[in-house]
C-alpha cells in the first residue's frame, strides 16, 4: 500500500492480513495520507473535516486496524462502533464492511431497530456494531447493568455536524458525552488497566472544527484535528447561484412550481449530457418536476439506450415512474417502493438515467453522486412551516456532485430567488458554525441520567452538562442559548444551573423525579419507565392526565398525540386515502370514526393506527412507511403506557385493562378480538389471512379443528403447508381460569381463589409457538373501577407445574358485588380470556350506591322473580361452544336474560326459586343440565300460545285473496287438526 500526493510515495507499515482491507485502490489520496499517522500510528482521538468524496470512511478503517494492532488475537472482547445518522448509512457500511473484515475474523452488526429484549444477545459476539444515535441512546441508558458496553474501545462518528440538528441533535451530543462517562468511570475502575475509549469523528461541514475537538478531549487535551478545504476535492467542483423574480404576493408553493419550467435550459446548459441530480423540497414536488421536464426535454441518446430505459421500466411497480423513466427521467423519495428505489439507483450509477429528482433527505442517505446537481428553491417544509435549508444541509446537497471515477470537475446549481442570491453568493465563500441544541430537549436527557445515577443533585447535574457540547458552546456564543453576552465563565455556569434547576423541577412536577431541601434528585419508577422506553417528557405529561375511566379509542387518541409521531407530517395528496379510511358507506373503515375529515397529524397517526389493527390494506407506500415508522415506536410507547398505569397507585381498572390490551394490539399489529388471528403466525401475511377469515377461519380453534388438506386449498398452498399451520396453532398455548370462593363469608370481603391452568403445558414441554418471554396478564378489577389483583404469569413458569393459584381477598365494592377477570397475553391475539364472577357477602345487599336491609333485600328479591343468568367465561364464546364453563351470578336486570332462551324458561318456570353458587352447586348444575327437557316441556304445553278455546279445526295452506268468496271448500270450512302424539322426553339426546 502507498500514499501519493505532496508527501513523497513509501510503504505504509501496515500487516500484510490487514492490506487486504485497502485491495480497491493502490494508493491512499493527500486526505487520507494527511491523517495517516495520527489515525493508524497514535490512539488520539481525531476529528477530520475534508469535501465530500476525499475517502474519509478510509479513516475509520485505519482506525479499525489500530485497534486490531494494540490488541492480541482471538479479539474477544474488542468492539468498535460505528454510529450514523440514518440506516441507510449503517446499512452501506455493514455491507461493505462485512466483505472487509468478515475475512479476518471479525463479526459485523447492523443494530438500528428499536428496543428489543435481545438486543444485548445480539451485540455479544459482535467485534464492529453499525447503530444509529437513537439506538445507542436506548442502549447505553442501561450501561452499567452490562458489562459488555464497557467492552467497546472505539467509537466512530460519521456526519458528526448532525450535532446541531434541532431534533435529533441532542441525542448525538448525549451519547457522545454518555459514551465518555462510560470511559471514565472504566478508567477509575481498572487502575492498572490501560484500555481507553477512542473517539473518531469525520463531517464535511464543521467550520468550528476546534470546538467539537474540544468536546472530544480525552482528559489530557483536545482531540487532533484535521481540517481540509475544497482545494483537496478530488472532483474540482464548480458553483452556481441563479436568482429568479418572486413578487410579493407570490406563495413558496407557487414560486416553486414556477421554477420546474426552468429546468429543462439550465440542464441543457450546465449538465454536458452526463448525469444529473435534482433536489426538491417534497416528494410531491420531485413527482410533478420530473413530470414537467419530462415533457419539455429529450434525454435519449440512441435506440440501445431507450432500450435498456424500457428494460427498467419493464421492472418498476409505480406506473407513474415507468412512463417517466422510457423518457429518461426517473424520481427518488422515501414514499417510493424500495425495490423500485433499489433499480433507479442502480440506473442512475450505471449513466442509464440522465436526470433523477428527489428530497433533500437523500442528501444524507444513499450515495448517488452525479455531474451536475440541482437546488431547486432554497426553501422547504419543516415542522409545518416554510424555511431556509440549513447551511449544512445545503453543503451536503451540493457535495453530491462529482463522481471521482468518471468526472475530473462537476457543477453545482442553486436556484433561489432574487432577493436571496447575494446570500447564498456569500455562503459558498463560508459556513455556518455549528451550534448545540441540547438545551431545547435538556429535559428527557438529564431524566435519563438520573435514571443513571450520573447525575444526584444540581452540583453533579452541572459537572455533566460541562461533558457536553453545549457548555463549549455556550461559553463562546452565550447569546445563542439565551444569556447575556458580558458573562464571565462563571456566570455562564451559573444560567446553566438554572437551566438545569428549571428542567428538574419540571421532572418533579409529574412525579418523574423526587427532590428533597438539600437539591438531592432520586428518580421515581415513573422516571425509570421514561428513561427505559425512551418516551418524551410531552408525551409523559400526556399520560399523567389518565383518569382511570378511558376506553380503548381514547387511549389510541392519546397515543397519536404523543410527542414521538411529531415527525409524521399530513401530506395534501394522502388526505383522501386517510378521509376514505375515517369514513365511507361502500369500504371497509375503521373502527372507531373520528369527527370530520382528517386535518392534521394527530389525526393521521389515529387513522393509521387503526387501519393496521383493522387489517385494511394501504395502497400508498408514503402511508404504509408512516404506518411502519408510527409502530416502531408505539410498541414500546405504549408498554410505556400500560406500565405507567400500572405503577400508579390510582389507576382505575378500566384505564388499566385497555392499556395492557392495547399494548398487545401493538405488539401483535390487530385489535384485540380481530379475526385475523391467522395473521400472527409464521408464513402467513394479510392475503392469506383474508382468505381464511373469508372461509370461516376466525379463531385459532376452527384453525385447529380444521383438515389440513382444506387449509391448503384455502389458502392455495402445496403440501406440508397445512400441517405447519395446524402444528403452529397446537403449539400455542391453552390457558384456563377458574375461581372459586372460600366458604368463609363475611360482610366486606369475600376469599376467592384464582387458578389459571396451562391445559396443554406437557405438550409445549417439547416445542411451543410463543417466544420464551412471552407471558400473560392477570387483571381483576371491580364494579367500582378498583383494581384487585394484578399479576405477571410466565409461559415458562407455568410451564413447570402446567398452573398457578392464588387466594386473594375481594373487597366488597358500593357499585355491585362482580368482579371482572381478565387473563391478557403479552403478544397475541386470540388467547385472552375475560369472564364475570360474583362473590357472596353476608349482611345487606348493594344495590347502586344505597345499602338495603335482608328485609327490604328479600321483598326486592320477590319482585324481581330470583332470576339467574349463565355467563361464558370466555370472550369468545364462538370459538368453541363444546367447551363453555358456565358461573352463575345473581342479575338485577332480568331483559339480559334473553341471551339465553334455555335460561329464560328456567327462571318463568321456577320465578320464586332463590339460587346461590355457592351453597347450592349441585342444584344449580341439576337445573342446567335439566333445562333441554324442562324446554322442551315448556314449548309442548304452550305449543299454540292462543287465549281462544280449541276449536279443533285449522286453516289451510292456499293463498286466496278472499276465502269467504274462493271456490275451495277446505277455505270455507277449514280442515280437521291433527291429533297430537304424545310427548317422550329422552334425557340423554336432550342432554
Amino acid at each position: 500500500m502507498f500514499i501519493s500526493g505532496n508527501i513523497s510515495n513509501k510503504q505504509i507499515d501496515i500487516a500484510a492480513k490487514f492490506r487486504s482491507v485497502f485491495k480497491e485502490f493502490p494508493y491512499f489520496n493527500y486526505v487520507q495520507s494527511k491523517a495517516l499517522d495520527d489515525v493508524l500510528y497514535t490512539s488520539k482521538n481525531f476529528v477530520a473535516c475534508a469535501p465530500t468524496g476525499s475517502g474519509k470512511t478510509v479513516l475509520f478503517e485505519l482506525a479499525i486496524i489500530r485497534l486490531l494492532m494494540e490488541t492480541t488475537e482471538p479479539w474477544r472482547n474488542v468492539k468498535a462502533v460505528y454510529m450514523a445518522p440514518i440506516k441507510a448509512l449503517c446499512s452501506q457500511r455493514f455491507e461493505d464492511w462485512k466483505k472487509k473484515f468478515g475475512p479476518l475474523g471479525l463479526i459485523c452488526m447492523e443494530l438500528t431497530g428499536d428496543t428489543e429484549i435481545d438486543d444485548f444477545f445480539e451485540i455479544q459476539d459482535a467485534h464492529i456494531i453499525m447503530t444509529t444515535p437513537e439506538k445507542w441512546d436506548s442502549m447505553t441508558r442501561k450501561w452499567r447493568d452490562n458489562c459488555l458496553l464497557q467492552l467497546v474501545r472505539l467509537l466512530l462518528i460519521d456526519e458528526v455536524h448532525v450535532v446541531k440538528d434541532k431534533m435529533r441533535g441532542a441525542t448525538l451530543e448525549v451519547v457522545v458525552s454518555r459514551m465518555k462517562a462510560v470511559r471514565a468511570c472504566h478508567a477509575s475502575e481498572h487502575h492498572g488497566e490501560d484500555l481507553p475509549m477512542r473517539f473518531v469523528a469525520v463531517s464535511a461541514t464543521i467550520p468550528n472544527i476546534k470546538d467539537i475537538a474540544d468536546w472530544l478531549c480525552d482528559g489530557k487535551g483536545p482531540a487532533t484535528s484535521l481540517e481540509m478545504d475544497e482545494s483537496h476535492r478530488p472532483v474540482k467542483l464548480r458553483k452556481v447561484v441563479l436568482g429568479f423574480p418572486c413578487s410579493s404576493n407570490q406563495t413558496e408553493f407557487k414560486f416553486d412550481l414556477s421554477l420546474n419550467y426552468k429546468m429543462a435550459n439550465i440542464i441543457q446548459t450546465y449538465s454536458e449530457q452526463k448525469p444529473t441530480l435534482v433536489f426538491c423540497s417534497t416528494r410531491k414536488g420531485v413527482q410533478q418536476s420530473a413530470a414537467v421536464l419530462a415533457k419539455d426535454a429529450k434525454f435519449i441518446m440512441s435506440l440501445e439506450h431507450k432500450q435498456r430505459l424500457v428494460k427498467y421500466a419493464n421492472s418498476l411497480l409505480d406506473f407513474k415512474l415507468r412512463d417517466l423513466v422510457t423518457f429518461g427521467v426517473g424520481f427518488h423519495h422515501a414514499g417510493v417502493d424500495v425495490s423500485d428505489r433499489k433499480v433507479i439507483e442502480e440506473a442512475f450509477i450505471l449513466g442509464d438515467l440522465p436526470v433523477l429528482f428527489t428530497t433533500s433527505t437523500l442528501a444524507m442517505g444513499v450515495n448517488l453522486p452525479a455531474h451536475l446537481v440541482v437546488i431547486k428553491s432554497t426553501a422547504h417544509y419543516a415542522g409545518g412551516a416554510c424555511q431556509e435549508y440549513s447551511e449544512a444541509d445545503m453543503l451536503q446537497m451540493i457535495g453530491r456532485a462529482g463522481r471521482p471515477q468518471f468526472d475530473t470537475s462537476a457543477t453545482a446549481v442553486i436556484m433561489t430567488k432574487t432577493q436571496t442570491r447575494d446570500k447564498y453568493m456569500q455562503f459558498m465563500n463560508g459556513a455556518e458554525v455549528i451550534e448545540s441544541s441540547l438545551h431545547t430537549h435538556l429535559v428527557e436527557h438529564l431524566n435519563a441520567e438520573i435514571v443513571l445515577h450520573t447525575i444526584s443533585d444540581v452540583n453533579m447535574a452541572l459537572d455533566w452538562i460541562r461533558s457536553t457540547f453545549l457548555y463549549i458552546r455556550a461559553l463562546k456564543n452565550p447569546k445563542h442559548y439565551g444569556f447575556s453576552t458580558g458573562l464571565d465563565r462563571c456566570g455562564i455556569e451559573a444560567k446553566l444551573q438554572e437551566l438545569c434547576l428549571k428542567n428538574l423541577n419540571s421532572l418533579a412536577s409529574i412525579g418523574l423525579i423526587s427532590m428533597d431541601e438539600d437539591i438531592n434528585i432520586k428518580a421515581t419508577e415513573a422516571g425509570r419507565l421514561m428513561a427505559r422506553y425512551c418516551v418524551a417528557f410531552d408525551t409523559m405529561k400526556q399520560f399523567n392526565t389518565v383518569s382511570g375511566t378511558e376506553t380503548l379509542p381514547e387511549l389510541v387518541e392519546l397515543m397519536a398525540k404523543g410527542r414521538e409521531f411529531a415527525d409524521v407530517q399530513l401530506r395534501v395528496n394522502e388526505k383522501r386515502t386517510l378521509n376514505t379510511l375515517n369514513k365511507d358507506k361502500n369500504r371497509v373503515t375503521i373502527r372507531y370514526p373520528m369527527e370530520g375529515k382528517v386535518k392534521n397529524n394527530e389525526m393521521k397517526v389515529n387513522c393509521l393506527i387503526q387501519a393496521q389493527f383493522g387489517s385494511i390494506p394501504i395502497q400508498e407506500f408514503g402511508l404504509t412507511q408512516d404506518t411502519g415508522r408510527i409502530f416502531r415506536n408505539g410498541v414500546r410507547i405504549s408498554r410505556c403506557l400500560a406500565e405507567f398505569l400500572n405503577q400508579r397507585s390510582k389507576t382505575g381498572f378500566t384505564a388499566l385493562l385497555n392499556s395492557v390490551i392495547l399494548a398487545k394490539c401493538f405488539r401483535a399489529k390487530l385489535w384485540e378480538n380481530s379475526p385475523y388471528v391467522s395473521k400472527q403466525l409464521e408464513k402467513i401475511g394479510l392475503t392469506l389471512s383474508t382468505a381464511m377469515v373469508n372461509a370461516g377461519l376466525t379463531t385459532f380453534n376452527r384453525i385447529e379443528q380444521s383438515n389440513a388438506r382444506e387449509l391448503e386449498l384455502i389458502i392455495n398452498r402445496h403440501p406440508p403447508f397445512g400441517n405447519q399451520i395446524r402444528e403452529a396453532v397446537m403449539n400455542l398455548p391453552k390457558y384456563e381460569v377458574s375461581l372459586e370462593q372460600l366458604p368463609r363469608y363475611n360482610t366486606d370481603t369475600a376469599e376467592v381463589v384464582v387458578t389459571v391452568n396451562m391445559k396443554n403445558h406437557e405438550q409445549l414441554l417439547s416445542k411451543r409457538t410463543t417466544p420464551d418471554h412471552h407471558y400473560v396478564t392477570m387483571i381483576i378489577g371491580d364494579c367500582d373501577n378498583n383494581v384487585v389483583f394484578l399479576q405477571k404469569l410466565t409461559d415458562l413458569m407455568l410451564l413447570k407445574t402446567g398452573s398457578w393459584s392464588k387466594k386473594i381477598d375481594v373487597a366488597k365494592a358500593s357499585n355491585g358485588e362482580e368482579i371482572s377477570v381478565n387473563l391478557i397475553s403479552s403478544e397475541y391475539v386470540g388467547l385472552d380470556i375475560q369472564q364475570r364472577f360474583s362473590a357472596f357477602y353476608s349482611g345487606p345487599k348493594r344495590y347502586g350506591a344505597e345499602s338495603l336491609t335482608t328485609e327490604q333485600h328479600s321483598i326486592m328479591q320477590r319482585e324481581q322473580g330470583g332470576t339467574q343468568r349463565a355467563q361464558l367465561t370466555s370472550r369468545e364464546k364462538q370459538a368453541a361452544p363444546h367447551k363453555r364453563k358456565l358461573i352463575f351470578t345473581c342479575a338485577t336486570e332480568t331483559g339480559r336474560l334473553n341471551e339465553y332462551p334455555t335460561l329464560a324458561c328456567l327462571t318463568f318456570t321456577y320465578s320464586c326459586t332463590q339460587i346461590y353458587l355457592q351453597t347450592h352447586l349441585f342444584f344449580v348444575h341439576m337445573l342446567w343440565w335439566l333445562s333441554p327437557i324442562l324446554t322442551k316441556l315448556f314449548h309442548c304445553l304452550w305449543i299454540d300460545g292462543s287465549s281462544q278455546p280449541d276449536s279443533g279445526k285449522r286453516q289451510c295452506n292456499h293463498f286466496c285473496k278472499n276465502k269467504d268468496q274462493c271456490g275451495h271448500e277446505c277455505c270455507e270450512t277449514n280442515l280437521q287438526k291433527r291429533s297430537i302424539p304424545s310427548l317422550k322426553c329422552n334425557v340423554g339426546s336432550a342432554v
